[in-house]
C-alpha cells in the first residue's frame, strides 16, 4: 500500500497541517491539474479562497520530453541552468522554448478564474499532489511572491529532502510530510493517481464557486 489512497485524502492530510491559517483567510492555488483537486480539499478545510496557478515545463528544443525549466504566468522562467549548459542552448534557443511554455500558460489561463486581483497582501498556500525537481512549482512560488502576497505557504504531500530543502529558502512556510531518500516518481506514493481531467478541475472551480 502507498502512502496516500489518492489525492482528495492527501489533500485532507495536508489540511490537518496548515490549520494554523484557518482564520487567515487564506488563498489556496492549486497547480492543475493534479494538485487542483488537493488544493480543494484544503481551501475547504481551511474556508478559504480558492483557485489556480499555472506554470508549464519549458521543452528542450530536441526533446518534448526534457525539462530545462518552467515559467509563470507574467514569462518569468525559472531554469536549470545547469541542464541549458550541459545541452549547449543559446540564449536564443532559450528564449525560443520559454516563448513556446508561456503561450500554452495564456491558453490554460483562460480556461480558468483570474486570481491575481486576490493575490496582493493575502496568506497564499501553493499545492501541489507531488514534487521531484521542483521547476514548475518554484515558478509558481516566485509568480505569487511577484504578485504581492504577504505570506506564502507551500504545501505538497511527497517529495524528496533536496528539492524540499530547496523550496524552504524561497518561501515562508513548507509543508510536505513525506520526504523519502529513494524518491523516483510522484506517483509511486499513491494508490490511485489517476490523470485529472481539465472537465474535473472546471467543476472543482464551480463547486467553491
Amino acid at each position: 500500500m502507498a502512502a496516500f489512497p489518492d489525492r482528495t485524502q492527501a489533500g485532507r492530510r495536508l489540511a490537518g497541517y496548515l490549520s494554523h491559517h484557518h482564520d487567515h483567510d487564506p488563498l489556496v492555488l492549486g497547480i492543475p491539474r493534479g494538485g487542483v483537486v488537493l488544493a480543494a480539499e484544503v481551501a475547504g478545510a481551511l474556508d478559504g479562497d480558492f483557485g489556480v496557478v499555472i506554470a508549464r515545463k519549458i521543452r528542450a528544443p530536441f526533446s518534448s520530453e526534457l525539462a530545462i525549466g518552467a515559467v509563470a504566468p507574467d514569462g518569468v522562467p525559472m531554469l536549470d541552468d545547469l541542464m541549458v549548459q550541459r545541452l549547449g542552448l543559446t540564449e536564443e534557443a532559450v528564449a525560443e522554448a520559454t516563448a513556446a511554455a508561456h503561450e500554452e500558460v495564456r491558453a490554460r489561463q483562460a480556461r480558468y478564474p483570474d486570481v491575481d486581483s486576490r493575490i496582493e497582501g493575502r496568506v497564499v498556500i501553493v499545492v501541489d499532489d507531488g514534487v521531484a525537481t521542483g521547476s514548475t512549482l518554484r515558478a509558481a512560488l516566485g509568480y505569487v511572491k511577484r504578485r504581492g502576497a504577504a505570506f506564502v505557504s507551500c504545501a505538497v504531500p511527497v517529495g524528496p529532502p533536496r528539492t524540499i530543502d530547496l523550496i524552504a529558502t524561497e518561501v515562508d512556510e513548507i509543508v510536505c510530510p513525506l520526504q523519502p531518500d529513494r524518491f523516483r516518481a510522484v506517483g509511486e506514493w499513491y494508490d490511485d493517481f489517476g490523470q485529472v481531467t481539465d472537465a474535473e478541475v472546471e467543476e472543482l472551480l464551480r463547486a467553491r464557486a
